[in-house]
């Protein structure tokens, strides 16, 4: 769609006219991007995106409905822009666990104190205080610790019923109003997959049109499988990973999942420091076998909400993310709240591109490929991949009607580009956070010829296919029905320059 079309659609500031277009970024792994209130602008999103940014977060634990509606249309405008796909990202709440109110609306604690937690809503003091949540004491079971405000009071379990525990201070100084709370070492919290708000923010994100659907705190498959039953197809989901629970439910949790991300903030609470680095990994490898894109969450770079300049440490963490084939890294504060947010992506883009210039890197991708199933689809997109080693071959095409043919040459990790084409524009929004994948609209072929003369054309437009390289095309027949990939074809790009037109642009 062009640019005035989308500002014929969404009036508003508009896009400013010196935006470039058909932006191709000179890296495989994705950049999410959260809006909030110093990012919503227009301006201020367009210079987010023509710096590097793949999807916007609409994060629904903070801002109203108005907020997000605006910030949605202000993405759809930018697009038009640049000329191509930008994904929406709709995060969900989840439940929220806190502690009740004191009298004083906070107590001083210290190593050793005692104090008993309860459903009783009266003021709290400094022996007791009312936490309103039956399911977590339905949960707890002596030894357990309960972690507040983010593990800042660590209190462990003595003696717990349906309605209390006595607890024992291990670590911390005071607690306050309303803190959350969260349990390590119980059981599953018999909670609903989602709650009221996030019932009512997720229809609402629904009729917006957003292209992914982020659950929070989830403990097992079931809860997966009630958001897929709401969703009804209509965005994908993507199973947010910060509980124990979830980690040992993960194979199943993957059978119900279009995407997965590494919530390392309260996963970080749920487990020792040590042990958050290893279930990355975990979940990383999990994923990747499956095909299933990642995405990397939580304090990439911090430190940049008031400076700058990262720290050393958060260019490292961004960097171990793209070695480890994360297929996106995700900044939450830094764009949303913070001071320099097209500064933070300028230097997260510089990292990434940095990585994949490592002549070591390419080892790491080849070295970790999901098993193959039998099936002719996952034969053919493993013999593409090898074909492309060939010297000479400089991208890859993928025509997909419902994206699973382009996720299927993304798991191989081919370091070539891979040109995703399809019809269908909320596939093609889906398809930015999937690593390496240029998605464009484009016509749905009804015949060979036209498939590989729609593949050459688009590829030279957008500058994957130089005079004379070798592009292979990777689509299924009967052409526009969707199903497996059968076909593999061999094309070459005209030697004379292709003339940069108006093609594959979103």
């Amino acid at each position: 769609m062009a640019a005035t079309a989308f500002a014929r659609q969404y009036p508003n500031d508009g896009p400013s006219p010196e935006f470039s277009t058909d932006m191709i970024r000179a890296r495989r792994t994705r950049i999410v991007a959260t809006l909030g209130p110093a990012s919503r602008t227009t301006q201020i999103v367009q210079a987010l995106a023509e710096a590097g940014v793949d999807v916007f977060r609409l994060n629904f634990s903070h801002g109203s409905h108005e907020d997000h509606a605006a910030a949605f249309k202000t993405v759809r405008v930018v697009e038009g822009a640049v000329n191509r796909p930008l994904g929406i990202l709709a995060d969900l709440q989840g439940p929220k666990l806190r502690l009740g109110r004191f009298a004083e609306e906070s107590v001083e604690v210290a190593p050793g104190g005692r104090i008993r937690l309860d459903l009783d809503p009266a003021l709290g003091d400094s022996r007791r205080v009312s936490l309103p949540h039956k399911e977590m004491f339905a949960a707890m079971r002596p030894g357990a610790e309960l972690l507040v405000d983010d593990g800042k009071v660590r209190l462990k379990v003595l003696e717990c019923g349906a309605d209390f525990a006595e607890t024992e201070v291990v670590s911390g100084m005071r607690l306050s109003d309303r803190k959350g709370v969260m349990l390590r070492g119980g059981g599953v919290l018999p909670l609903p997959a989602l709650t009221a708000k996030d019932r009512k923010d997720l229809a609402f994100a629904l009729r917006l049109g957003v292209d992914w659907i982020a659950l929070s705190f989830v403990q097992r498959a079931d809860d997966m499988a009630e958001l897929r039953r709401l969703v009804e197809g209509r965005a994908a989901v993507l199973a947010k990973i910060e509980k124990q629970s979830a980690l040992e439910d993960l194979e199943a949790i993957l059978d119900l999942s279009d995407g997965l991300m590494v919530a390392r903030g309260d996963l970080g609470v749920e487990m020792e420091p040590e042990e958050v680095p290893v279930a990355q990994k975990m979940i990383l490898r999990a994923a990747r076998r499956r095909g299933v894109p990642v995405i990397v969450a939580t304090q990439m770079l911090e430190s940049m909400t008031a400076s700058p300049i990262p720290t050393r440490a958060e260019a490292s963490d961004v960097a171990n993310a793209v070695y480890e084939g994360a297929d996106a890294v995700m900044l939450s504060a830094e764009t949303a709240a913070g001071a320099y947010p097209v500064e933070a992506v300028t230097i997260m883009n510089r990292i990434m591109e940095r990585v994949e210039r490592d002549p070591h890197w390419p080892e790491l991708m080849a070295a970790e490929h999901g098993d193959l199933a039998d099936f002719d689809a996952d034969v053919l997109v493993a013999a593409a991949r090898r074909a492309a080693e060939v010297r000479g071959t400089t991208c890859l095409v993928a025509f997909t009607t419902t994206g699973g043919t382009a996720l299927r040459l993304a798991r191989e990790r081919p370091l070539q580009p891979v040109l995703a084409l399809t019809p269908n524009p909320a596939v093609a929004h889906r398809l930015t956070l999937v690593w390496g994948l240029e998605a464009r609209i484009a016509e749905q072929p009804d015949s060979l010829d036209s498939m590989t003369e729609e593949a050459v054309q688009i590829a030279g437009e957008l500058g994957l296919a130089p005079p004379g390289c070798r592009l292979l095309i990777v689509a299924g027949t009967p052409f526009g029905a969707p199903g497996a990939a059968n076909i593999l074809r061999l094309a070459h790009a005209p030697v004379e320059a292709a003339r940069r037109g108006t093609r594959g642009k979103p």
